[in-house]
């Protein structure tokens, strides 16, 4: 008896060993940014123009939170051999879908550019939204919606963070720049954006193109934060003067902020 109660303990204790490593892999791993991915680096630079030959790559693993959506996995790497440089890649520099000149004449297909798992999507932000000509492929944006509520009023609601801009308008290089002529701006301007999304997002997107107006604000290349549960902003935001001083403190902070609804039911 006393023997079974010894191995019965023994097995316990051993099935907590191994529940406690397995914790503290999941805990590491998730603390150094989840599982490793497997993308491509340049060994040596690049110039614009030039085609990329095998010994160019390199693979490095990457936590999954610090890769891109269009970082270029090792796996692609058939894919990518032979294709020609759209801008000049230093050094051990992530390559990505962006930094290449595809088809005849540096033209890309659209389709190669998108992810797989996600879509490319076509939206056409508000009419006199000329800024969105300057936003180039390859760029991250964040989706804003104006929506019409009861009654009349509206509400701006932010649907959609950190989204990579694959094309602008017919552009779907990051090398062309608005300034190389009135036409491209125009034309960029005119065609709206195609933005890589799931189909989830995609449904999203639909769904506030029917109801009201969208807005896409810029982001710095360097700046990969979202936020959770940002409230939706009504127009008593713009007449209520505490609610407006709440908007311009969040700008001036240089800290982390508490989001809080702003006009809400009012």
């Amino acid at each position: 008896m006393n023997r079974r109660a010894f191995l019965i303990s023994v097995c316990v204790v051993g099935l907590g060993a191994v529940l406690l490593l397995l914790y503290l892999h999941k805990f590491e791993t998730e603390k150094s940014g989840g599982e490793l991915i497997r993308v491509l680096v340049m060994k040596k630079a690049i110039e614009r123009g030039k085609p990329i030959v095998d010994d160019d790559l390199a693979v490095r693993e990457v936590p999954v939170a610090y890769v891109e959506d269009r970082a270029i996995r090792a796996s692609d790497r058939e894919t990518v051999i032979g294709l020609r440089a759209g801008v000049t890649v230093n050094a051990q520099q992530t390559l990505m879908w962006t930094d290449l000149s595809v088809a005849n004449e540096e033209r890309r297909d659209l389709a190669t550019l998108v992810t797989p798992g996600n879509r490319a999507v076509h939206v056409r932000a508000a009419r006199d939204d000329r800024g969105s000509g300057l936003i180039r492929p390859g760029d991250h944006v964040d989706v804003i919606a104006t929506l019409a509520q009861a009654g009349g009023a509206s509400s701006a609601v932010v649907l959609l963070q950190k989204v990579l801009v694959l094309a602008n308008g017919t552009t779907m290089s990051s090398d062309v720049l608005p300034s190389d002529g009135d036409k491209t701006r125009s034309t960029t301007g005119e065609q709206g954006l195609t933005l890589s999304l799931n189909l989830q997002e995609t449904q999203l997107i639909s769904l506030a193109s029917e109801r009201g107006q969208l807005t896409v604000a810029l982001r710095h290349p360097d700046d990969l934060r979202t936020f959770d549960g940002i409230p939706d902003m009504s127009p008593s935001a713009l007449t209520d003067g505490r609610a407006r001083a709440a908007v311009q403190g969040t700008h001036r902070a240089a800290g982390p902020v508490k989001l809080e609804a702003v006009g809400a039911g009012r």
